[in-house]
């Protein structure tokens, strides 16, 4: 019995101003009893920390997309705002890649290419056109039209077309030939390009710098008239033809295949 001085209480009801409070609930998992929590390897452990750092140093690199888009004029995304719940969402249009007009590929001018026959490619071939490009060859002297051109016509000069590896030596050079007069010979048409070129590098820098042009026929070959090359100087010219040379081959023998 409840005394009069206390006030009376509802009974079944707690008061407005406390609340129960609820205890906080833990889940604990317990393994059992002789299980350990497993543990990632070592080299796993290492693996992914090294996968985190990737990706964090991924992301600090990569550009915005405002930076992106204004590197590689990227349309920007316009993704529409999210629908309304209960409604599909609306898809972001596509993006565009934006090249400017006026980048364009490198034109090749396929006129400017030319490739040099070599040694082996040329004593194939075998005829005084050849030998006249071995001579340039070795004196490092552009093979141009004008070069082989007065070249061609000064063999024709000491030598016949005909024959024109005559002593394998098509110039009648003295230098390494045996021949002080130039009426020496050579084991094979090879050397005696190579000799050629070293006699003329060593005392003809007049007919040296018009092969370096390499221009005019015309301009080497009084050059060579001018030097001590021959001692009748082609008459100063009037004994050098300007005729086309014919093109004849020389035995294989004469180029020691």
């Amino acid at each position: 019995m409840q005394s009069a001085s206390a006030p009376l209480r509802p009974r079944g009801r707690r008061s407005a101003g406390r609340r129960a409070a609820v205890p906080s609930q833990r889940v604990r998992i317990r393994l059992p009893k002789g299980k350990r929590r497993p543990v990632l390897p070592l080299r796993h452990r290492v693996g992914v920390t090294l996968a985190v750092i990737g990706l964090v140093c991924g992301f600090s690199i990569v550009p915005t997309d405002d930076a992106l888009a204004s590197t590689l004029r990227i349309a920007p995304d316009t993704t529409l705002a999210p629908a309304a719940p209960g409604e599909a969402p609306v898809a972001a249009p596509p993006q565009h890649l934006l090249v400017d007009a006026t980048i364009a590929a490198p034109v090749v001018n396929r006129e400017n290419l030319s490739a040099t026959d070599g040694l082996q490619t040329l004593a194939r071939v075998g005829t005084n056109e050849a030998w006249a490009k071995l001579v340039l060859m070795f004196g490092g002297w552009p093979q141009t039209d004008a070069n082989v051109t007065v070249m061609l016509r000064w063999m024709r000069q000491e030598n016949g077309p005909p024959d024109w590896w005559n002593r394998n030596n098509p110039l009648n050079n003295g230098y390494g030939s045996g021949g002080g007069a130039g009426l020496g010979s050579y084991p094979d048409l090879i050397t005696a390009a190579e000799y050629c070129a070293k006699n003329l590098q060593r005392g003809y820098p007049e007919i040296v710098a018009g092969l370096e042009a390499g221009t005019s026929a015309d301009t080497t070959a009084a050059a060579i008239w001018a030097s001590p090359w021959a001692t009748s100087h082609y008459g100063n010219g009037t004994h050098w033809s300007t005729r086309p040379v014919e093109i004849v081959q020389a035995p294989s023998s004469a180029w020691g295949l």
